[in-house]
């Protein structure tokens, strides 16, 4: 199948910079982060990880400017699901992230993807809510995401299977499930990761491998195959979140690489969230 064969491979990651608004209530809804978020901190996770994606994954980075008027637009993972050169762009639940939508399009347009919109007003779909497996796709029925955006999803992705999962609370899909390598799903332990696995096991033909580590945002990490020097496993730091890094030092196979997310996390912001994996053919 296409989808596995190309599994974790990727030639550009889409960014954008933060804004000094990072962390400031969404207009239209009034919800800051329940802590306030430390800009200086937040810039230099994000140069960190965008040194990552740069330096030790050897993708060509896109960045897009900051907009002061968009304080989330970091979460550039929630604007598009990526899957081969398709993209279809989402319609968050939030109206005022909507906004964030067109300058992603027109990157996306520009690399020459075949780009799919959400038409239908009564569609919420957050990227965030969207796990591929490679074989599948996992959608979220959360807060953010409904069953008219998951359906976007089915409609958009013909070739795969698309099964939803209930997400109870704030939380999106991924905030505790990713996965770790093309059989393996990397799982929090909280009831609610619990649940969403149980779900996903009874709805896939497929097996899959799980890590299960404590604590539920070391459950979003990023794996990217490094061509024949083998594949790199992108994860929350020991810093942040000490008990969680001896399962993926289980994941022998896999270079081990660090990094800090605690400003945009108090955004509801994951490892993922914070770019756009895009595996671009060069000769088309």
């Amino acid at each position: 199948m296409a989808g596995l064969s190309s599994f974790g491979r990727y030639t550009h990651a889409v960014v954008r910079s933060l804004p000094d608004s990072l962390g400031a209530p969404a207009t239209g809804d009034g919800a800051g982060p329940a802590e306030p978020v430390d800009l200086a901190k937040a810039h230099r996770q994000y140069g960190v990880y965008t040194g990552i994606l740069r330096q030790k994954l050897g993708l060509q980075v896109i960045e897009l400017p900051a907009d002061e008027g968009l304080p989330r637009s970091v979460l550039v993972e929630d604007a598009a699901v990526i899957q081969g050169d398709t993209a279809l762009v989402t319609r968050p639940w939030e109206p005022a992230r909507r906004g964030e939508i067109s300058s992603i399009k027109k990157v996306l347009e520009e690399l020459k993807m075949r780009v799919v919109e959400v038409t239908d007003d009564g569609a919420t779909l957050d990227g965030s809510d969207v796990l591929f497996t490679g074989r599948e796709f996992f959608v979220g029925i959360s807060k953010w995401t409904n069953h008219r955006g998951a359906e976007m999803v089915a409609d958009t992705f013909r070739d795969f299977a698309v099964s939803t999962v209930p997400v109870a609370g704030s939380s999106h899909l991924k905030s505790f499930c990713s996965m770790a390598g093309p059989d393996t799903v990397a799982i929090g332990s909280s009831e609610a990761a619990k649940k969403a696995m149980r779900t996903m096991e009874q709805l896939t033909d497929h097996h899959y491998d799980t890590l299960t580590v404590p604590d539920d945002p070391a459950g979003n990490c990023v794996y990217v195959r490094l061509g024949p020097k083998g594949s790199a496993l992108l994860h929350r730091s020991p810093e942040e979140f000490p008990n969680s890094l001896q399962p993926f030092q289980k994941l022998a196979d896999l270079t081990l690489i660090p990094a800090a997310c605690s400003e945009v996390a108090k955004l509801g912001g994951a490892l993922s969230s914070c770019s756009l994996l895009i595996n671009k053919k060069l000769d088309r």
